[in-house]
């Protein structure tokens, strides 16, 4: 007896089932195989704060269909999952949750503190991962890494100390980003920089010994006036030359300050005069540099003045701003304040206005690491998918500034440095550090700070496959092939494994990356919690399944680009899901009508001898050559990244060509005891479905393993074999055919359309052809022309003898369908939709023949283009002649 499946298609109940098989079989799992080809992924590691949103489901749906796919093709797939600490993003959630509890993080002390990150991290850790395994995420859970692990800690310690041997790591008082209430510096990557209205202050400062006389500057942070150690102008500026060197009054203080020449100054813009502010700007920084300016921060790290601020100490910068604008004004040196929209910088996580601070900070020269990682895609061994992303990837490696890693966070890798107390020795070690080797002393303590989060991600690729060991994992598995990720992050992430992993291992991480856009909502809005617009994808996967949710994401995706997000799209992709299901619920209620258990060995020794001896009809070798391009296309597309162009032909296909068109095509043949190609028609009808349900499995696993498995008495889709391209399969001729038959039902079913024509009445129809070989085809396929045509009886035949008058007629290319049911049809509407279609050719013979008495067009457009355009003339004036024929006759 041949399996059932059951009669409704309820993702609920396989999805979870089906999961726990595949985890338990260990597909998922990889381990070094010399005599298979290795294809390794890495994860973007997800945060364990995470919930599972739109953009995880997306990147890991990408990344599954590509390793599902890969390992069906019979490499060794790996999908290297983990999880990363998230330094700032977790301390802040463990913070709130202290305070809830009335605990301060200081109090606690570091040790405790960390305790109870660990805490955290045991409890909310694996629910982001626990989310993905019920997106049908076949990733290898057994090497689940984390970005603190005990061998990812040995790899950041071990790059840290190479590269300050090299050189490359350095401590230095540089300005950085400050983050006022993350209170720890951010990279640049971390800053977003957004137009906000502002305003400039202009303000003036008294040249000193020359009463009456100011020098008037213009400024959008007025409070950043205190810690100001010159005023610069252009040295080239004529109304400035006899200032230069002389000394002015610092207002709201009792500080003076040098007036200074610097080519830095743009003398065009505003007064030509720019306050320097070493401590609190990144160009007054390099401007105080070759000044040998003092650099004064007046601010604390909670963005308040400190004790330097005289009287306005303690004040927040904003609520100081007011204060010494007032102060300013009342003293007649406030000019004017003119509105100005500016760009701020802010933390892309907490959305603070980042202050720029100088902060003795440790940092990694980036000068030397970013020509090989620029060269690999100039070169063509890093390929970034969509090619456009190339100009924002050499942008950012051109404008690099150092790279600055350290962070005033307790949470993350401590950075491995330690500072003697006596004699200001300065050890960077892998081990632990308690003498100083210079002079000896005991009294040496760690650098408090940890590294930024992407200092460990920017080592994924390789930390979590053994290095710095030599393993057989990374000897094997690395470097990977392919990573996919958001185009949001091609800083953070992305270039900075590139040069890490050059750097460190002198190979590049992985020979493409695959950036994918953003899921925005139905009306093009980026999904976000204060918009209240964000989809849970758990609340989809619970609606429609998780293969509808993945089957949406997919459709319609072009690398780079953002998608919207339609609930009607999720509806539709659950009802692929249903049409297949229903679809083979046919196949296998109707497979043992005939016995096909000798058709593959036949096919193998000779697909034309056993079509021939097993009745192999026109429409089998039609969908049997349709599917052998598919499985071409198909793979072709899916080795170029090309996933949602691949996943359209595959729905096209089967929903189209395979359920609405096929399946109608053999019901016939099926329900006729006497037809002795039923054989032949279960075969192709299982043979297909096969193929198209392992085309169709990275994309949608659950529903495919399924039938799969009910189907057929393999033990998994997954590890079955890819299909592969057949040229035994080549049946053009047979396509053709097909596709004339069909022309001819899609006629015929609008003209019954138009007609009102129900479908329950049937009609003779006549199909009039004069070349022979038009009739052999649809003598060929009588059976199932007649079904899909409403036809009681077909006759085919070279004129219209027999055929009366009043038929309604269809014309195709060749060949005329006439029915005879007169009393069925208006005769005025039959000849308004004839004279349409006749004004309809006429307008298309008229374009044809003017492009082809174009000399231009004749002369310049490819061959083939011109070939094409005669093939139309044709073809067009033929059905012309046809329809004015049939004109005619109803006229008479």
């Amino acid at each position: 007896m041949a399996k059932e499946l059951e009669k409704n298609y309820n993702p609920a109940e396989i999805e979870p089932r089906l999961y726990e098989k595949w985890v338990a079989n260990k597909y998922f799992h990889a381990e070094v195989d010399r005599s298979k080809k290795p294809f390794t992924i890495v994860m973007p590691p997800p945060n364990i704060t995470g919930q599972l949103h739109m953009g995880h489901a997306l990147d890991n749906t990408m990344q599954d269909i590509l390793i599902r796919f890969k390992r069906m093709q019979g490499y060794n797939a790996l999908w290297q999952p983990g999880t990363d600490h998230a330094a700032i993003a977790t301390e802040v959630k463990v913070i709130e949750a202290l305070k809830k509890e009335g605990i301060d993080k200081e109090d606690l002390g570091r040790e405790k503190f960390l305790e109870r990150v660990w805490d955290w991290r045991r409890e909310y850790g694996g629910k982001i991962v626990n989310q993905l395994k019920k997106m049908g995420s076949s990733a290898d859970w057994d090497r689940e890494r984390f970005t603190m692990d005990e061998g990812n800690n040995k790899a950041v310690t071990e790059v840290f100390c190479k590269l300050y041997e090299k050189g490359y790591m350095y401590r230095g008082s540089r300005i950085v980003n400050w983050c006022p209430v993350c209170e720890t510096s951010i990279s640049d990557a971390e800053v977003v920089h957004e137009e906000q209205d502002g305003f400039f202050w202009h303000i003036n400062y008294p040249v000193v010994g020359e009463e009456g006389r100011f020098v008037e500057i213009a400024t959008t942070r007025p409070e950043t006036l205190l810690g100001d150690t010159a005023v610069a102008v252009n040295p080239e500026d004529e109304r400035y030359k006899d200032i230069v060197g002389k000394m002015l009054k610092l207002p709201l203080t009792d500080r003076e300050i040098p007036v200074i020449a610097d080519e830095y100054v743009d003398k065009d813009f505003g007064t030509g005069c720019v306050k320097i502010t070493p401590a609190h700007d990144p160009n007054d920084f390099e401007v105080g540099k070759r000044h040998n300016l003092e650099e004064i921060n007046i601010m604390n790290d909670d963005a308040t003045i400190n004790k330097l601020g005289g009287k306005y100490a303690g004040m927040d910068r904003y609520e100081a701003r007011k204060a010494m604008v007032a102060d300013l004004d009342a003293l007649g040196l406030l000019v004017k304040v003119v509105p100005h929209k500016h760009m701020v910088g802010t933390h892309d996580r907490c959305k603070t206005t980042v202050e720029p601070l100088v902060k003795p900070q440790w940092f990694v020269k980036m000068s030397e690491m970013a020509k090989p990682a620029k060269e690999a895609v100039v070169s063509g061994k890093l390929k970034l998918i969509p090619e456009r992303m190339d100009k924002t990837y050499y942008n950012w490696l051109d404008n690099i500034r150092d790279w600055c890693v350290s962070r005033q966070l307790w949470w993350g890798h401590r950075i491995p440095a330690y500072y003697c107390q006596d004699c200001g020795e300065t050890i960077v070690s892998k081990e632990t550090v308690c003498t100083c080797p210079k002079c000896g002393s005991n009294n040496v303590k760690q650098d408090e700070d940890t590294l930024d989060t992407w200092f460990s991600s920017a080592l994924w690729p390789f930390s979590t496959l053994g290095w710095p060991d030599k393993t057989e994992d990374l000897d094997y598995f690395f470097p990977t092939d392919v990573l996919v990720t958001g185009y949001d992050i091609i800083f953070f992430w992305v270039i900075r494994m590139v040069f890490s992993s050059i750097e460190q291992t002198g190979k590049l991480p992985f020979h493409t990356v695959l950036f994918h856009g953003l899921v925005r909502d139905d009306q093009g809005r980026k999904m976000s919690k204060s918009l209240g617009n964000g989809i849970d994808p758990l609340e989809v996967i619970d609606k429609y399944g998780a293969d509808a949710l993945r089957f949406t994401l997919i459709t319609g995706n072009a690398p780079g680009n953002d998608m919207r997000f339609y609930w009607e799209r999720v509806e539709a992709s659950r009802n692929f899901a249903n049409k297949i299901w229903n679809a083979s619920r046919f196949i296998m209620m109707n497979i043992e009508k005939a016995d096909i258990t000798g058709i593959d060995a036949a096919m193998t020794a000779d697909v034309d001898a056993a079509m021939k001896q097993y009745g192999f009809t026109l429409a089998d070798k039609w969908i049997l050559s349709k599917m052998n391009d598919l499985v071409q296309e198909v793979t072709d597309n899916m080795e170029k990244f090309e996933l949602g162009i691949a996943v359209s032909k595959l729905y096209d296909f089967l929903w189209e060509e395979f359920c609405d068109w096929y399946i109608e095509m053999v019901k016939p043949r099926l329900w006729d005891d006497a037809d002795e190609t039923k054989a032949a028609a279960l075969w192709t009808l299982k043979t297909v479905l096969t193929t198209g349900l392992k085309l169709l499995h990275p994309y949608m696993p659950f529903v495919t393993e399924e039938i799969f498995c009910t189907l057929t008495d393999e033990e998994s889709i997954m590890i079955s074999k890819w299909p592969e391209y057949d040229k035994a399969f080549d049946f053009k001729a047979d396509e053709a055919a097909v596709d004339k038959i069909k022309e001819a039902v899609r006629g015929i079913r609008n003209v019954r359309t138009e007609m009102n024509v129900a479908p329950g009445r049937k009609a003779s129809v006549y199909v009039v052809s004069p070349k022979e070989d038009i009739r052999a085809i649809f003598t060929a396929s009588k059976n199932f022309f007649a079904m899909l045509g409403y036809a009681n009886e077909v006759h085919v035949q070279a004129d219209k003898s027999g055929i009366a008058d009043d038929a309604v007629s269809v014309v195709i290319h060749d060949a005329a369908i006439y029915i005879p049911f007169a009393e069925l049809v208006d005769i005025e509407k039959e000849i308004e939709r004839l004279t349409k279609e006749q004004t309809k050719l006429e307008a298309e013979i008229k374009r044809a023949s003017g492009m082809l008495a174009n000399p231009k067009f004749v002369d310049k457009a490819p061959a083939a283009k011109v070939e094409e355009e005669r093939a139309k003339l044709q073809k067009y004036t033929e059905t012309l002649e046809q329809v004015k024929e049939r004109l005619a006759n109803i006229a008479k």
